[in-house]
């Protein structure tokens, strides 16, 4: 989102196909020719070592979610790295947090130069903090936080009912939320410099808060209103995040999953545009997956499986993937486990109908191995093309 507004007016060194650790930013620096801003999406675990070399202009940190605690430890390690970069900056480089996330919310007062971004919607709270939510303690205390909101996971209005730490003011918000579905959403935009209205190409919550990220690191950046809406309205979904693809006479709609907080959201997504009646699961367990697979435990699929009539489990952990529906009350009978990825995609195309739309629910390594089966049939281009 933020390559689309700052795109437009300064030629950028950008690692748009998404590899995100310190090679990933070296390619794309080495190809980077006559670019004038380098603008990068950095790994969590990589985020110190990156900042250390490049030396940014501008940091935007979006939220800290538990994910392969196997390769990275728990969140409170990996915030106390975010930390000490952030301690690092220059004062004249510019800081952009999610607000509505404790740990992030709390890195506000270690730099001057800060932005906070945040959701400011309560009819969109959920009735309870879900049992998947991390950062549920306060960072300096421990006492359990109390929510005014509760938006995604533990992103909301929080307040220790302790020491008073709470959520800090926002400068950047988004209000009357409109969520449309599986096809679009709205909302106000609400900055130091006004207020405008948004209307985006993609679905899901947790896409406002990828616009609100995208809005504040181009404001800190000089980009005007005008060219942060434009951006945003002209935005169209990543590969494998929200991606539809024609196949044939019928459709796939590819939603990337790979922890707790995220998977719950595609879940909610999903569920509340048009809840399927079939989909095609898919759990690898490659480094990029992250080895421990335990977290599909902590995904709140049950309001999926209410409305699955067929369920296809795919990939190397497809059989765990069928005991957590079955666990979850989805009948035996209806589940099938197709361990080979190729196959499985063929067999939800089998039993979608002409004109229908095939939900696929992929990790990441999974997610990359169905892409490359339908673009070896020709139905799309590599996502290294198109990023390019």
């Amino acid at each position: 989102m933020a390559a689309r507004i700052l795109g437009g007016h300064v030629r950028l060194a950008h690692n748009s196909a998404g590899a995100n650790l310190v090679s990933g930013v070296a390619s794309a620096l080495l190809d980077a020719r006559d670019a004038e801003l380098g603008l990068f999406e950095v790994d969590e675990a990589a985020l110190s070592e990156v900042a250390a070399r490049v030396r940014p202009r501008a940091v935007c940190l979006g939220n800290l979610f538990r994910d392969q605690l196997d390769r990275y430890g728990e969140l409170e390690h990996v915030a106390e790295r975010w930390r000490e970069v952030v301690r690092a900056l220059p004062p004249g480089a510019a800081l952009s947090v999610n607000g509505d996330d404790p740990q992030l919310g709390d890195l506000a007062r270690e730099h001057e130069n800060t932005t906070v971004f945040g959701i400011d919607d309560p009819s969109l709270s959920r009735p309870f903090l879900q049992h998947a939510a991390d950062s549920k303690y306060c960072v300096r205390c421990g006492t359990p936080y109390d929510y005014a909101a509760a938006y995604v996971g533990h992103l909301g209005d929080y307040r220790c009912p302790s020491c008073g730490h709470g959520r800090p003011p926002l400068d950047v918000a988004a209000r009357e939320i409109d969520l449309r579905g599986l096809e679009s959403l709205a909302f106000r935009l609400v900055t130091p410099e006004g207020d405008r209205d948004v209307t985006l190409r993609v679905p899901g919550l947790y896409n406002v808060y990828n616009a609100l990220a995208g809005a504040s690191l181009a404001r800190s950046l000089g980009a005007s209103l005008d060219e942060i809406v434009a951006g945003l309205e002209s935005f169209s979904a990543a590969f494998g995040r929200f991606e539809r693809i024609a196949v044939g006479d019928r459709r796939l709609l590819m939603l990337l999953i790979k922890n707790p907080a995220g998977a719950n959201e595609a879940v909610r997504t999903i569920v509340e545009g048009r809840a399927p009646s079939l989909a095609v699961i898919a759990l690898n367990d490659a480094i990029a997956d992250g080895r421990d697979v335990s977290w599909i435990w902590d995904v709140d699929f049950e309001p999926l499986i209410a409305g699955l009539e067929r369920l296809i489990v795919t990939g190397e952990r497809a059989a765990e993937l069928a005991l957590r529906f079955k666990y979850g009350g989805l009948d035996a009978g209806a589940i099938e486990v197709v361990p080979s990825l190729e196959q499985a995609l063929d067999r939800g195309l089998e039993l979608t109908p002409a004109g229908g739309e095939l939900v696929l629910l992929p990790t990441y390594t999974a997610m990359l191995a169905l892409r490359k089966v339908v673009v070896g049939r020709g139905f799309i281009r590599p996502y290294w093309e198109r990023a390019a």
